[in-house]
């Protein structure tokens, strides 16, 4: 696999010289062929091999490749020096990663005294994107920490036939290796339990799901999403780790071209999927590496963007670390973060203030809040706020219904939740204003 790179530019002019009708016809083909869930793998492949044996005559004449003498089952393996760089990030960073911080990205106390030096990182590609019984994951990458080395091991399925095979030699693997924690990308909703699935058709002890797993993928969007258009793992590695990524292929193009091979033999088709799988397990651990320094007391200035801060107090949040999450979003508001974003943190830290019954600081994001050019949802919850407080806690009935009244005029043609919101809240002041100037006038009476 050490010329897959250099092979690559030559597949992709290949590519460039055959006809776009052709391509566009058959892969248009292979997304109806995806649809029909019914099939199995063996008539997918029938039907791809039919189309293209009936649009033979469209396709421009092409030299030859050599015949290759197809293997059932292949095995690749690329270790890596831990000072190598990935992007912008060394792969030796990976080991520094603290068990606090994995327990944060995963939810699971399991990695409070765990680190990546144990992790399984899995990546699968598959002859279907949509799951199923049907689905066969014809390349399992696995990437994982050894002899001051980080290997990237991929098990390549040649033959759907000898899938038992593959099956029984990544149990074994698995087995002897004794990982303590599995990682992916999305792995909860579809790598793991593909996975699995596959081990149970073959009956075959699945030993990894029972290991606690990290799916940054859910951190990743917490972490990202407000700050990146995509938070896909391709987008992320080029955004984020700074990863050159210019040769890799679509993932919905790799089902098509194992196909291909399959009727073909050209294992050609298959090395640049070999490249795009081994680039997203390098891709995942370098995203987990940037996200955990993030959470890093000596991140230094390059890593304090308030949009990643913002990130960070998300993540806290989603697992119940209130106060950890307040901490990030002031860091944040103070680097500068936009008006809408900043108006969402203080309306988050306001609510830590509120349930602690801190009442001064609270008030005081409040009436910040309200004092911002930015109309937003967040901005009309803090004149309602505001107005709650100084209605039941104050007392102040007047003061409390002229900050309804604010917010109602600002509600209008805006949010019909707000405006009957205020203008209810703004009747009832109304009558205890009266009810209260009616109890003092009394008093004066007497």
């Amino acid at each position: 696999m050490a010329d897959i790179k250099e092979k690559l530019e030559r597949l992709k002019k290949e590519r460039e010289a055959r006809s776009r009708s052709k391509s566009q016809l058959v892969k248009d083909a292979w997304e109806e062929i995806e649809k029909t869930e019914d099939l199995s793998v063996k008539d997918k492949l029938e039907q791809l091999i039919s189309l293209t044996r009936q649009e033979k005559h469209s396709e421009p004449k092409i030299p030859p490749f050599e015949p290759l003498t197809r293997e059932p089952i292949q095995f690749f393996e690329n270790p890596y020096p831990l000072d190598v760089k990935y992007g912008k990030v060394t792969i030796s960073s990976g080991l520094e990663i603290k068990g606090k911080t994995l327990t944060c990205l995963s939810k699971e106390s399991a990695f409070e005294n765990l680190d990546l030096s144990t992790a399984l990182f899995i990546d699968l590609e598959t002859t279907g994107l949509s799951g199923g019984t049907g689905v066969v994951a014809f390349l399992v990458g696995l990437g994982f920490y050894r002899d001051d080395k980080f290997y990237v091991t991929q098990f390549f399925l040649g033959e759907l036939a000898e899938e038992e095979k593959m099956i029984k030699e990544l149990g074994q693997f698995f087995s002897q290796m004794n990982f303590q924690s599995v990682v992916t990308f999305n792995g909860k909703g579809f790598d793991m339990p593909l996975l699995e699935t596959r081990f149970i058709l073959h009956r075959q002890p699945f030993v990894l799901s029972e290991l606690p797993h990290l799916d940054f993928l859910y951190s990743a969007r917490s972490l990202w999403r407000h700050k990146h258009e995509s938070c896909r793992l391709y987008h992320l590695a080029r955004e984020v780790v700074e990863a050159d990524r210019s040769e890799d292929i679509p993932s919905a193009e790799i089902p098509w071209r194992y196909f291909q091979y399959l009727n073909t033999g050209n294992f050609e088709l298959i090395e640049p999927v070999l490249y795009h799988n081994q680039e997203d397990i390098l891709s995942l651990l370098g995203v987990i590496i940037v996200g955990s320094l993030i959470f890093s007391e000596d991140q230094g200035e390059e890593l304090t963007d308030a949009l990643d801060l913002y990130g960070a107090g998300r993540v806290m949040e989603n697992i119940g670390e209130a106060e950890k999450s307040v901490y990030f979003y002031k860091r944040a508001i103070e680097e500068g973060l936009s008006d809408e974003l900043s108006l969402t943190a203080k309306k988050k830290i306001s609510y830590y203030f509120k349930r602690n019954q801190e009442w001064k600081p609270a008030v005081t994001l409040w009436r910040e809040m309200t004092s911002s050019n930015t109309q937003s949802k967040d901005q009309l919850l803090s004149f309602r706020e505001l107005a709650m407080y100084l209605e039941h806690k104050k007392k102040k009935y007047e003061e409390a219904r002229k900050t309804a009244e604010e917010g109602y005029v600002l509600s209008l043609n805006y949010s019909s939740y707000y405006e009957k919101d205020f203008a209810h809240r703004m009747e009832r002041l109304k009558n205890k204003i009266q009810k209260q100037k009616a109890k003092k006038k009394k008093s004066v009476d007497r």
